[in-house]
């Protein structure tokens, strides 16, 4: 199955490192932040990627197309270029970097990846906030509500966006607002049919405004219940909490004992 990773942004709220790299590649333990994204799924055996990057993508698709020689040890003969790798790290993942313009929002950036994607089931996230999602019990719980689209429904500090959950999990309401109650918010790790393709109007649209409101209108948008962690980079304080977590061991988003709630089949409301 496909994983599209959200890459293009301009990360204002980082300015102080997005002035000179994407977002996606500010570093948290070392590593780009979008290859610790890419490592949750890899744990649960999803490797085939693609990144729908924009702002400074040239430099991502750089970083990429040389991924193979930072993660190995390599002998090289100069007279020639010849290279022989010496792998020191297995890394399976088949990666498409796509260009999916500069201005594009994220709605824009998904449409512009229809080719790519085709008539199969693909999951869609982003690529600056880190969780121990249970990817296979999110995929399990897609597939028995039936509809076309999941969201991981999370609960970080009240200065986020909204999720309004009704009875069976169904999503009632999608709403940028913060309600003075306890919260359910967007962390992304979506799973989508291609009917989500037909929400999609055009490269001025983000994902999280017009066509997930109107996915939740039509009862088609459902919430998988994620109670562990999750942490989003939006900020450098976030950047240094994350840093901070990386430090101590092995990060909270690559343990994965603390299960989601159990996979139940939604009541699909009419």
């Amino acid at each position: 199955m496909q994983t599209v990773l959200l890459a293009g942004g301009l990360g204002s709220r980082l300015s102080e490192e997005t002035v000179r790299i994407p977002k996606p590649m500010v570093e948290v333990g070392g590593r780009p932040i979008m290859l610790h994204v890419m490592d949750i799924y890899d744990h649960w055996g999803q490797h085939d990627f693609i990144v729908a990057c924009g702002y400074k993508c040239m430099m991502m698709k750089a970083f990429f197309n040389n991924l193979h020689l930072m993660n190995n040890d390599f002998t090289v003969r100069l007279g020639t270029g010849r290279m022989n790798l010496r792998p020191c790290r297995k890394m399976e993942w088949n990666v498409s970097v796509v260009d999916t313009g500069e201005a594009t929002m994220t709605g824009g950036r998904l449409l512009r990846l229809r080719d790519w994607i085709g008539d199969e089931t693909f999951m869609v996230t982003y690529s600056d906030g880190v969780g121990n999602i249970d990817i296979d019990a999110l995929l399990a719980f897609h597939r028995a509500h039936g509809g076309l689209a999941t969201v991981t429904a999370v609960q970080p500090p009240a200065r986020f966006g909204n999720l309004e959950l009704a009875k069976g999990d169904r999503v009632a309401a999608f709403t940028e607002k913060v309600q003075n109650y306890e919260t359910w918010i967007n962390g992304g790790f979506f799973v989508f049919e291609p009917g989500v393709f037909d929400y999609l109007e055009g490269d001025h649209e983000p994902l999280e405004q017009s066509p997930l409101a109107r996915l939740a209108a039509d009862g088609q948008l459902f919430a998988f219940k994620h109670k562990g962690f999750w942490h989003p980079m939006d900020t450098v304080r976030d950047r240094e909490q994350l840093e901070r977590l990386c430090a101590e061991g092995t990060p909270p988003w690559l343990r994965f004992e603390q299960r989601s709630d159990p996979v139940v089949r939604p009541m699909i409301y009419a």
